[in-house]
Order: C-alpha cells, then structure tokens, then sequence
C-alpha cells in the first residue's frame, strides 16, 4: 500500500518512512502543505499521513481543501496538540482518525489499516504465492491457512518477494530495501535473513530459490 506523509520534522518523517517501509508500506514524503493537494491529485495512495503544523499550509487548510474537491483520500491526523477540541474540530472537517504525538508505530500501523479498510469497504485485498497469502490490509501472511510467525526484516523479505511476481530480486534490492536504516548491517546479513526465512518455510511447498548471478526467486513447487 502507498501512503503519503505530510510531515515538517524532518526525524520523526524520516523514522516514520523507515519503520512503516519496513512493514511493506511505501511511503512518499512531502514537508510542505502547498505540495500535498498536487501530490495526491498525481498519484493513487491509500492513505494521507498529516501534521496540523506544516509550513506554508496549515494541515487544517490541507484538509479542508480536499474535502471541498471531494478528495476520499483516507486521512490520518498527527498533531502535538491533543486536546478534545482539537479532535472535535479536525473530525467534524473530514479527517478519518487523529493520532497524538508522541505515538507507538504499532498504533498507527494499526490505525492505518483500519481506516484503509473502511474506505474500501468489501474489498479485501490480497497477494498470494502457493500456500503463502498475504492480507494487503490486515499486513499479515498466513502458510498453509495459518498464521506465520515473522520478525519485521523477515516480513519485509517476505513482502519483497511476493511483490516481485515470478521475478528474482537481487541480494543488493534486498539489502536497500531492508538494511536502508542499519549501517552497521553488513551485505552478509541478507544471507542470514534469507536462511532465517527458508526455516520458516520448511515443511511447506513454497520455496525461497537462489539464482546464481541474478539473485533470490518465491517459487511454488
């Protein structure tokens, strides 16, 4: 799922994008109010990440302003300032859920998803790989109808190879997109995840195949 984040702290933007990219979000990040009516009119996102407290528009104008074009697009509200008022006031003007700061990155992801599925209403969306089916809204993978136990790297291994349909995805893709955020991760610790992830497999149909000079294939056998 794609997410657009409003957000003018640079720290708590760039630990957000790291921490919600590692749960398989791909999240694209503006600081500025003036850029997110163009931002969200020019790409599909299931989601609208906002601050109240951005430059050159307020998030109040942002949101008014989407909902007088008529804009779905499901918003979460981030503010400091947590006050019943504050959530009265953001709600009643078309946000979708409000979130304090300082917050737990479990909540939000949970919130997220919640708000996600109510825009869509039935739909459910999933991807799947043989026995391996992954739920685009609830963010969880089941084996064989069962609930798989993950770390967050091995989600995100997980969720890359899935994505990938039928294509490898090389050992240099895998490291960008799961060891972006630890520079003391060396290239090894791909190889480690991967056998890591090849155990959880076991038993199973489904299979984490190495191609030699091209990189990591999610094959059903």
């Amino acid at each position: 799922m794609r997410l657009l984040l409003a957000e003018d702290e640079h720290e708590l933007a760039n630990w957000l994008c790291r921490a919600l990219k590692q749960n398989g979000y791909i999240v694209d990040w503006i600081a500025d109010g003036r850029l997110v009516e163009n931002s969200a009119r020019q790409v599909k996102y299931d989601a609208l990440i906002l601050d109240l407290g951005l430059p050159g528009i307020d998030g109040h104008t942002v949101l008014a302003r989407l909902r007088e074009i008529d804009m779905r697009l499901p918003v979460l509200i981030l503010t400091a300032r947590d006050s019943l008022m504050e959530r009265v006031s953001t709600l009643k003007k078309g946000a979708d859920d409000f979130m304090a700061k300082p917050f737990a990155i479990d909540e939000l992801e949970a919130r997220l998803s919640a708000l996600i599925r109510r825009a869509r209403g039935s739909e459910h969306p999933r991807m799947a790989c043989g026995p391996l089916a992954f739920d685009a809204v609830t963010r969880q993978f089941t084996l064989d109808d069962k609930p798989l136990s993950l770390s967050k790297r091995e989600h995100a291994l997980l969720y890359a190879l899935i994505q990938c349909s039928g294509e490898p995805l090389s050992k240099k893709d895998i490291y960008d997109k799961i060891f972006e955020d630890d520079v003391d991760a060396m290239p090894e610790a791909v190889e480690v995840l991967i056998y890591r992830v090849r155990k959880k497999l076991e038993g199973s149909a489904l299979h984490i195949v190495t191609l030699r000079g091209l990189g990591y294939l999610l094959e059903h056998r």
